[in-house]
């Protein structure tokens, strides 16, 4: 009887630390190594990988506010809002069941991170709907504003749901922090695209930060406290973090809530702003969303809610929830299963996920082109 319940303790501790079927989770301020050959890789072909992205980093310009310029230039109302910061060097991360196996450049720099900043904007949203705040995703969103004639006015608008938003699927009609709905990536010949019919919500997909910054603000309105105090409660404390990571939101995106003026964050880096964080935190969260929003032992993001995420949006099956890229298509990542994916944001910041292989990596400053080169050769290099 001692030895069974000697062996039971010896398991419920390894359990404690080390998760489901061997993972490791770190603890905040450390993080355990192991060597190539140890987390089934082999080392030259790991090395060849990192070399691949090394190769491959990104000739936009380090001023972030300089590529700004020259990426949105046509762009009317695409005078920046919030905060740029120049960026580090290109930097990687990679993880094998949790445990850091290699890194370069500058893992522990917060830098801009575009709209990988999407899918904490997202997080949010699930939180919400797991501690009861949002009912269904399908419901209609202007029912949750206290004014939502200010943000919902007209009846197509009325009909948008959390689902449409957290899909880029609303085609919402309105102007948000200064910028018109249509002012972000028009067409050259944007004046029929102003005044053009607009779709009805869910039947058709528009990549669209200023609908994104919507859902933060909605997301705001329901939580009723700033989002970058729920991220940390829930997600970022829990995963242990870094204290680095600061959320920015606009120079003019500041509202009165209960009697304090709160800013609403933006969802991307478009017009400056949105999530500033590390490599080494962005990995923390890649690998909750490997384990499903599962960190050791405790459910921090709902099972149901990964689910919805990585399910396809009708309009275009390669993305699920902002800002969640998936794989089932095999057209972003051909080298890589149908279980895997990514979130993506422009620099180009990636963090690759890999349920099926149990790998984690961040890559920073690349080409997006060579996402899959990159992958091919780190799968390539698995034992």
């Amino acid at each position: 009887m001692f030895f069974l319940r000697r062996c039971f303790w010896l398991l419920l501790l390894s359990t404690l630390s080390y998760g489901q079927a061997g993972r490791y989770f770190p603890a905040r301020h450390e993080w355990k190594t192991q060597s190539p050959v140890e987390a089934g890789f082999d080392a030259g072909k790991l090395q060849e990988a990192i070399v691949f992205a090394k190769s491959k980093e990104s000739t936009s310009p380090r001023d972030l506010r300089r590529a700004h310029d020259l990426s949105f230039a046509r762009e009317a109302y695409g005078e920046p809002v919030g905060p740029f910061l120049p960026r580090g060097d290109q930097t990687g991360v990679i993880l094998r069941r949790g445990y850091l196996v290699a890194e370069w450049g500058e893992p522990l720099r917060a830098d801009m991170t575009f709209s990988v900043t999407k899918s904490f904007v997202s997080t949010t949203v699930g939180l919400a709907l797991e501690k009861g705040l949002i009912r269904s995703i399908d419901d209609k969103v202007a029912p949750y504003m206290t004014d939502p004639e200010s943000l919902f006015a007209g009846e197509r608008n009325k009909r948008i749901t959390w689902d449409h938003l957290l899909r880029q699927t609303s085609d919402w009609e309105g102007t948000l922090w200064g910028k018109p709905d249509w002012a972000d990536r028009p067409p050259k010949d944007f004046a029929p695209y102003i005044d053009r019919k607009r779709a009805e919500p869910g039947t058709t997909w528009k990549y669209n930060d200023v609908r994104v910054n919507l859902l933060a603000l909605t997301s705001l309105h329901v939580w009723r406290r700033p989002l970058p105090e729920v991220l940390r409660e829930f997600i970022m404390d829990p995963i242990g973090a870094s204290s680095t990571w600061r959320w920015t939101g606009y120079d003019n995106a500041w509202i009165p809530l209960d009697g304090r003026t709160v800013q609403s964050v933006a969802g991307g880096g478009h017009w400056g702003g949105g999530m500033f964080i590390s490599a080494r935190d962005l990995a923390r969260f890649g690998l909750l969303t490997m384990n499903r929003g599962q960190w050791n032992g405790k459910q921090l993001l709902s099972d149901k809610w990964v689910e919805m995420a990585t399910t396809p949006t009708g309009p275009n099956p390669g993305y699920g929830f902002m800002n969640w890229y998936l794989n089932k298509d095999k057209k972003l990542m051909p080298s890589a299963p149908v279980t895997a994916f990514c979130h993506v944001g422009n620099g180009a910041n990636i963090i690759y996920v890999d349920p099926e292989a149990e790998i984690v990596a961040v890559v920073r400053w690349v080409e997006s082109s060579s996402l899959d080169g990159f992958v091919s050769r780190l799968r390539g290099a698995l034992r």
